[in-house]
């Protein structure tokens, strides 16, 4: 038998002209839909009992109509290096998984937060990869990930989240809506206030959906999960390239840049004898040159059922070095978090 939670609405889907229609048609005063707001989207509260400024007829009602669908804490685990996943539980029993990366020497504290369950992209190399996609999150879901990450940032380490990413499980650009909404609540005062230049979207490569991001004027930053500077390669770790090849998605990074200025930034994961050449890098030359862009470079994090292998340290640093040489801004990136399988790539809810 279905549940009567599962046929109400999620209250955190209105927007804030239905939430005043709804509230006015309750016949209350209209500033209350604006205390309603601030308690489910500046407060974070799980339900409607703590919203103690409404009377409890009010609460009541907005009960029998309406439920906050709030992610749930299923598991964490904690790094020797201090990063910390979180494996939440959905309201639909599905699982998704944050990770927490604290550098707190460069009062840096990241969180990498997942915008689907699951992933459709079949990247070779990526554990998230093998996954069905299951759906695409809810922006208050996606939200309740940053929320819940900087209680853990501010318990453990005193310090509150300085950025966001949006690397973790599935394809931002696919799950478009509501990650875009998402944007909107962190960044608005009347959600998390923080600054767009904080928050960084990564894409597998999607062009039309690049344009479009360019389009709606957004302030975050973009990065491409690039990989591979040839279209034989990328075509073999990444089936997206072949509907999105080299060319066209540097045609869109053009027209993003054009239209916003925001920053890109290029992830490029070193594979042995397959990526980390000199070859690779003169090509990749040629790709970053296009426009102002970051490279990180970043170690691989071996997955199940894949054979690749990390590139050596000394291959990865004549790559960086070729690059650097050439005016190319480069990071190598070491991983973190991958004694619990929380480093790039490995997110698939284990364990």
């Amino acid at each position: 038998m279905e549940s009567t939670a599962s046929i109400k609405l999620d209250i955190r889907q209105l927007t804030p002209t239905d939430l005043l229609a709804i509230v006015e048609g309750m016949g209350e005063p209209s500033f209350r839909a604006k205390q309603i707001d601030e308690w489910l989207w500046k407060r974070s509260v799980r339900s409607f009992a703590e919203m103690t400024n409404l009377s409890k007829a009010l609460r009541d009602q907005l009960e029998q109509s309406y439920v906050i669908n709030t992610i749930t804490e299923d598991k964490v685990q904690h790094s020797a290096d201090g990063t910390i996943k979180s494996r939440f539980r959905l309201h639909d029993g599905h699982l998704i998984e944050s990770v927490l990366i604290p550098v707190p020497e460069d009062n840096r504290f990241t969180v990498c937060v997942s915008s689907q369950v699951g992933c459709s992209l079949t990247c070779k190399f990526c554990a998230t990869g093998q996954m069905k996609r299951h759906r695409n999150l809810e922006a208050a879901e996606i939200y309740d990930q940053v929320v819940l990450v900087n209680a853990q940032a501010l318990e453990k380490f005193g310090h509150p989240l300085t950025n966001i990413v949006y690397m973790g499980m599935g394809e931002p650009l696919l799950a478009y809506r509501p990650m875009l909404e998402s944007i909107e609540r962190i960044t608005s005062p009347e959600g998390l206030n923080m600054a767009p230049r904080r928050i960084t979207v990564s894409t597998a490569g999607i062009a039309k959906m690049i344009e479009r991001l360019a389009n709606d004027a957004t302030k975050v930053n973009l990065a491409l999960s690039l990989h591979a500077a040839d279209d034989d390669k990328r075509n073999e770790i990444m089936p997206i390239n072949e509907q999105n090849n080299l060319a066209v998605l540097m045609d869109s990074l053009s027209y993003f840049y054009q239209q916003t200025g925001n920053r890109i930034s290029y992830e490029y994961i070193a594979f042995q004898d397959f990526n980390d050449s000199l070859d690779d890098a003169r090509n990749l030359l040629k790709l970053c040159q296009r426009f102002p862009v970051r490279l990180n470079i970043i170690e691989y994090n071996p997955i199940d059922g894949a054979d690749f292998q990390k590139a050596s340290e000394h291959r990865i640093d004549d790559f960086a070095r070729y690059l650097r040489e050439r005016g190319v801004m480069v990071t190598v990136r070491r991983s973190r978090g991958k004694d619990i399988d929380a480093a790039c790539g490995q997110l698939a809810n284990k364990g």
